[in-house]
């Protein structure tokens, strides 16, 4: 009894403060997931109806893995983000690296980041099963064991995209970039229709006549606008001390939502429907990438010395790549795929170089930008 008296005060305790510190944080995660795979196995088991099940396939346990975790992936998320509260900032984690509802996250952020959740649940497990196919070619799988194996699927999807919507920040936001990046790209190459697309160049995976066009241009659309999300906490908590230093933060901002932008219109504009467009966004992306570059000792002179010198060795990478295509030596999609490699590591190495910037200082010595102060919760993203 007395065992039973102290779990239910700890469940009340979990209840009223879901995301107090790190150790409740954890167990109402593994809740989440318990819960996803107490609902996962039956319902399952069920709809498998005793049938013998193909791993991958229409009617597959790959499928309906993939199309479960999915949904999954966005009930987790949403319950994530309602149980945050402002006045529950984590006790383990800094105020200014917490981002709650107060912070004024926009619909589509939320919609966007859901969605990258939900992506790579759909295209990670669909991959996973593919591999399970290539390792047990013709095997069949029973409903009972099936079933167990989605109801876990769902338990690890739900554990995840519960914790990610629970601490959202710039430094996690980068990491899920970067998986969905490499989770879409790999997933739009797998299921391409044309083997031979990489003898063209990278966009042609997003052309209409390739079945893999649906996950290459939601991959760049979503991380477009993820890009564009997080630009503005990866800069709102620089430090500035003059006129000069916050107008170039705000610089650095708005050229990270260009970049984003252009990224999203990549894959709004297929190459074979909209060439020119296509062509000028990715282009345009290229440029603004270099701009950035080559100004950012002075639009943000705070930041570490090596990584002025990591960005001036990317753009010297991406030149030579250039030369090596003009002389025939790569193709386009070699230029392309390192290129995009190099300029995506680079945001996400920024925005992780930005958040222990904003960490290293006290909230005191940092500067409120006017541009952010559209809530007094606002100290929560710098």
């Amino acid at each position: 009894m007395p065992q039973l008296k102290q779990i239910a005060a700890e469940v009340q305790d979990v209840l009223r403060r879901p995301l107090a510190t790190a150790e409740v944080r954890e167990t109402v995660a593994l809740l989440a997931g318990a819960a996803a795979f107490v609902i996962g196995f039956p319902v399952s088991w069920l709809i498998f109806g005793g049938a013998h099940l193909a791993i991958t396939g229409p009617g597959s346990i790959g499928w309906y893995a993939s199309v479960g975790g999915a949904i999954v992936a966005v009930l987790a998320f949403t319950a994530g983000r309602l149980a945050v509260r402002p006045s529950d900032a984590p006790a383990d984690q800094p105020r200014d690296g917490f981002v709650g509802p107060a912070d004024r996250l926009r619909w589509f952020d939320l919609v966007a980041i859901g969605g990258a959740y939900a992506s790579i649940a759909f295209l990670g497990w669909l991959g996973i099963a593919q591999l399970l196919e290539l390792s047990f070619i013709g095997a069949p799988v029973f409903a009972f064991p099936g079933a167990i194996l989605v109801a876990v699927a769902f338990a690890l999807t739900a554990y995840v995209s519960f914790l990610g919507a629970a601490r959202l920040t710039p430094m996690t936001l980068s990491l899920d970039l970067a998986v969905f990046l490499v989770v879409g790209a790999f997933a739009a190459m797998l299921t391409s229709s044309d083997p031979k697309w990489w003898q063209d160049n990278l966009s042609s995976l997003g052309q209409t006549t390739n079945s893999a066009a649906p996950a290459f241009n939601v991959t760049l659309i979503i991380s477009g606008v993820i890009v564009t999300t997080i630009a503005r906490y990866a800069t709102a908590g620089l430090p500035v001390d003059t006129r000069a230093q916050r107008r170039g933060r705000t610089l650095m901002r708005t050229g990270l939502v260009l970049v984003g932008i252009f990224l999203a219109c990549v894959g709004v504009f297929p190459v074979d429907r909209f060439f020119l467009v296509h062509n000028t966004v990715a282009t345009g992306m290229a440029v603004v990438y270099a701009m950035l570059i080559c100004a950012l000792p002075w639009l943000l002179p705070s930041l570490p010395k090596v990584f002025f010198g990591f960005g001036y060795t990317y753009v010297a990478v991406i030149a030579l790549l250039a030369i090596f295509f003009a002389t025939g030596y790569y193709n386009l999609t070699a230029v392309e795929l390192i290129a995009a490699v190099l300029i995506f590591s680079w945001i996400i190495v920024f925005l992780r170089t930005a958040s222990v910037a904003v960490q290293r200082d006290a909230p005191g010595a940092v500067e409120r930008d006017p541009a952010d102060a559209s809530s007094p919760n606002e100290d929560a993203v710098r």
